[in-house]
């Protein structure tokens, strides 16, 4: 199936059956989500033209309950996509723009000093910052210094913020996407590679085709932009993620991915001669946990019932791409991250049919 596939067509009679390992209840649940699917993305084609790929794996990200980081040049919609899917998921969305100014407490909120019932008394109370939503644009993240970075990093892993020793717990689902401008890169903070790797996507956005140009070019220019109906809630989305998580993945599916991540790793045995010359660093096992959770994600909202060996290589790209780090060799020859990818699912796709 391709990432245009609506939910309302006839599976495909290769498709995988519905597997004994999931209940009856779950079998429902992901034809359901399906059924969502095509219809957000029917609502969203109300104000956002293109961009099919970049809005699955946004909601694959969802599913899976991970985070996103969006790299694109201005002007390409990021935005917009991120706050038309909070509005047809009633969901809860913030922007922050990150300055090289901005500090941990503009974000995560801060005590300030109020008056209490009781006259001349007053106590601090804690004012929530942006981070208390569902959905968070975090745009231009590395424009902010690496203190505020590690607040923002915090709130992802742990689903919570510190704030004077006391911990306040976010609300659920919780959803980053951070941008980075590819274009601009004097005065920022690049992530490290260890923060790289909290993200579960590398989105890339790209510019639109020229029809899609044309058609941005008269249905955005003219009457105000349409709105957007609520189609699901949190409390929906939060199950569809608990379903997710039960989707079966067979045993080859897994031995794909561990032997796809080693091979990434330039000192492992497993590693080819040409990953050795280009590749300085391969991603870690946190990469096998969002390849398989991404594959499920991808799996049921092309409903399958079980996680198939296209879904691994979809979401491969994404996965992988911010956790490889090559070498001065590679960049001088023009070869990135993402081209090692594609040859690395080459060359496994070529073992497996001979």
């Amino acid at each position: 199936m391709t990432d245009s596939t609506l939910a309302n067509q006839p599976r495909p009679a290769s498709a995988p059956v519905p597997s004994a390992a999931l209940s009856r209840d779950d079998v429902s649940a992901i034809d359901d989500l399906r059924a969502n699917y095509k219809n957000l993305r029917a609502e969203l084609a109300k104000v956002i033209i293109g961009q099919d790929v970049v809005i699955e794996r946004l909601l694959i990200c969802i599913l899976a309950r991970g985070h996103g980081l969006l790299m694109g040049v201005p002007g390409l919609a990021k935005t917009t996509i991120v706050n038309c899917l909070a509005q047809a998921m009633s969901l809860e969305f913030n922007r922050i723009q990150f300055t090289p100014d901005l500090m941990p407490s503009d974000i995560t909120g801060t005590d300030i000093l109020q008056e209490t019932d009781q006259p001349g008394r007053r106590a601090f109370v804690f004012v929530k910052g942006p981070l208390f939503a569902n959905i968070i644009l975090a745009d231009e993240i590395n424009r902010t210094p690496p203190k505020t970075q590690s607040a923002l990093l915090e709130a992802m892993q742990e689903h919570r913020v510190t704030v004077a020793g006391r911990f306040f717990p976010l609300p659920a689902p919780f959803f980053v996407l951070a941008t980075q401008n590819p274009i601009e890169q004097e005065g920022t903070y690049p992530l490290p590679e260890a923060q790289l790797d909290r993200f579960m996507f590398f989105i890339h956005v790209d510019y639109p085709s020229s029809a899609e140009e044309g058609r941005i070019a008269r249905e955005t220019t003219g009457a105000a932009p349409a709105q957007l109906s609520k189609l699901i809630d949190g409390p929906q989305i939060i199950g569809f993620q608990e379903v997710v998580q039960r989707v079966p993945v067979p045993d080859h599916i897994y031995d794909m991915a561990v032997k796809l991540v080693r091979r990434t790793r330039p000192r492992a045995e497993q590693a080819p001669e040409w990953i050795k010359k280009w590749v300085t660093w391969g991603a870690g096992p946190r990469a096998v946990q969002y390849l398989i959770r991404g594959a499920k994600a991808r799996a049921v909202l092309h409903g399958s019932y079980l996680v198939r060996k296209e879904d691994l290589e979809s979401v491969a790209g994404p996965v992988l791409t911010h956790r490889i780090l090559t070498n001065f060799q590679a960049q001088s020859e023009g070869v990135g991250s993402s081209d090692i990818i594609t040859r690395l699912l080459t060359e496994m796709g070529e073992e497996q049919r001979g």
